[in-house]
């Protein structure tokens, strides 16, 4: 398949990107910074842009069979990134009629599952905790919602620099019974999955061990 990444930078794009290209896919990875960037390999295409301008971005995604993102706040410092870049992407998308999106999001933007009082405890102090990141999510996900894409949300817990292991749970429209980390790694593994998976279109998906 051809491929557009965006945030191809982070901890989950560059899995994305490396985890893509060893599969036999041709990339384009959408970058602010090429130096940022150390994944290489053939098939890998590097485009320099800012996600400030949708028709600058729009050949970046145009013939393309699928768009995947990284892109998320990092911290409550960068609240709002993620609504907003998602809203180019989708515009570029749109312009360029490339319908299928997969994001990544965040548990705590999906349903709650019912894992005793502890556990709903911790989730509301982190939550409060990490409102304004929680809440750009949210808008990410409603700006998925109103456009014309076929968009999947991949919402992981708490994440974690390990190898992938491929055994990860995941639910379709919830989130997996105490699920409370998963690697970088293994997330990427789950969009890549939902690329071809029509089941997902128009769903959030929970992951997590």
């Amino acid at each position: 398949m051809n491929l557009t990444v965006f945030g191809a930078t982070g901890g989950i794009g560059q899995e994305i990107v490396g985890q893509a290209l060893a599969s036999g896919h041709r990339v384009t990875a959408v970058v602010r910074d090429p130096a940022r960037l150390t994944v290489t390999g053939a098939g890998l295409e590097v485009v320099r842009a800012d996600l400030t301008d949708p028709e600058a971005v729009r050949p970046a995604v145009a013939g393309r069979d699928a768009v995947l993102s990284g892109l998320g706040p990092r911290s409550t410092k960068d609240a709002g990134v993620a609504a907003r870049l998602t809203r180019m992407v989708l515009a570029a998308m749109e312009a360029a009629e490339v319908r299928r999106l997969v994001v990544v999001s965040a548990a705590p933007v999906g349903p709650e599952p019912d894992d005793g009082l502890v556990d709903r405890a911790a989730r509301a102090l982190v939550s409060k905790i990490l409102k304004a990141v929680y809440d750009d999510l949210r808008e990410m996900e409603a700006e998925l919602s109103r456009s014309s894409t076929d968009w999947t949300s991949v919402r992981p817990p708490r994440l974690q620099d390990k190898p992938l292991t491929g055994t990860y749970r995941r639910v379709i429209g919830g989130f997996p019974p105490k699920g409370r980390f998963i690697a970088r790694a293994d997330v990427a593994h789950a969009m890549l999955a939902t690329i071809d998976d029509e089941a997902t279109v128009k769903q959030g998906v929970g992951v997590a061990y």
